[in-house]
C-alpha cells in the first residue's frame, strides 16, 4: 500500500517507537496525529515534526477514547492509518506478589483492551478510506513468554491472536483495510531504560514498518525476532527456553 498523503493516528506518539514512526511517515504529504497522556512529550514531539499535531488522551479511558474519536472525526473528517503503539510493561514474579492482579489489570487494559476499543471505534473511518491500515505493535514475546514479564507477554499473545482474526475478517468484509503486525525484540526506548541487554534502534523499527506497509508484509519481524520466529516454527519449547535464558 501507499504511505503518502495519509491521515495517520499514532498512540504513544510522544516518545520511543511511536515518535520514530511519526518521523518515518513525515514529509510525505501525510497528516500525523500523535496521541498520548503526557502533553509535554507530545508538544516536544510535534515541535520536531512539521506535519504533526497532537491530542492528549489516555487510551485506557473510555471517556478519553470516545472524545478522541470525536475530535478525529470533526477535525480531520477521516483516517487512513491507525498505529496502536501505546503499551506498558512490568517486570514481576507470578509467585509471592501482592500486586500481581492489579498489575495484570493495568497491562491488559492498556496493551490489549484499549486496542480493541480504539480500533472498533475508528473502524468506520478506516472503512471509508480507499486504502487503509491498522498497525499493531506486538513484541518478540507474542510468540513465547518471558517469565519476568508474564502479563506483558500474555497481552502481546492476545493482541497477536486478535490481529490475526481481525485481518481474516476484514479480508472478507472490507479488504481495503489491511492489518499489519510488528514484532520487535528489545528496543531502546524509555520503557526499556532499566534493561542492559542489546537493544534495537526505534528508528530501525519505524523504517521496517514503512517497508512492510509498502510491500504488504503483514507480519513485520525486526532484528533478532526473525531468527526467534524460525526457531519457534521448529520448536516452540526451544524458543521459550531461549527467551528465558535456559540452555538446551
Amino acid at each position: 500500500m501507499k504511505t503518502q498523503n495519509k491521515t495517520i493516528l499514532i498512540t504513544g506518539g510522544g516518545s520511543g517507537i511511536g515518535y520514530s514512526i511519526a518521523k518515518a511517515f513525515s514529509g510525505k504529504g501525510n497528516q500525523l496525529i500523535l496521541v498520548g497522556r503526557n502533553e509535554e512529550k507530545l508538544k516536544e514531539a510535534t515541535a520536531q515534526i512539521a506535519d504533526a499535531a497532537y491530542i492528549v488522551a489516555d487510551v485506557a479511558s473510555e471517556k478519553n477514547v470516545r472524545q478522541l474519536v470525536q475530535q478525529v472525526t470533526s477535525i480531520y473528517g477521516g483516517l487512513d492509518i491507525l498505529v496502536n503503539n501505546a503499551g506498558v510493561a512490568k517486570q514481576q514474579s507470578l509467585v509471592d506478589n501482592d500486586s500481581l492482579y492489579n498489575n495484570a489489570v493495568y497491562e491488559i487494559n492498556i496493551n490489549y483492551l484499549s486496542v480493541v476499543r480504539l480500533t472498533d471505534l475508528l473502524l468506520p473511518l478506516l472503512k471509508n478510506s480507499k486504502e487503509a491500515a491498522i498497525v499493531n505493535i506486538q513484541s518478540i514475546l507474542s510468540y513465547a513468554p518471558n517469565a519476568t514479564l508474564p502479563t506483558y507477554s500474555a497481552t502481546k499473545a492476545a493482541l497477536h491472536s486478535y490481529s490475526q482474526a481481525l485481518r481474516l475478517t476484514l479480508q472478507k468484509t472490507n479488504p481495503q483495510v489491511k492489518v499489519f503486525e510488528v514484532f520487535p525484540p528489545l528496543v531502546d526506548t524509555p520503557l526499556t531504560k532499566d534493561y542492559t541487554a542489546s537493544k534495537l534502534s526505534p528508528d530501525e523499527v519505524a523504517n521496517d514498518i514503512i517497508d512492510g506497509l509498502e510491500n504488504n508484509t503483514y507480519a513485520i519481524r525486526n532484528g533478532s525476532t526473525k531468527n526467534l520466529y524460525q526457531l519457534f516454527l521448529q520448536s516452540p519449547e526451544a524458543a521459550l527456553n531461549l527467551l528465558n535464558g535456559i540452555e538446551a
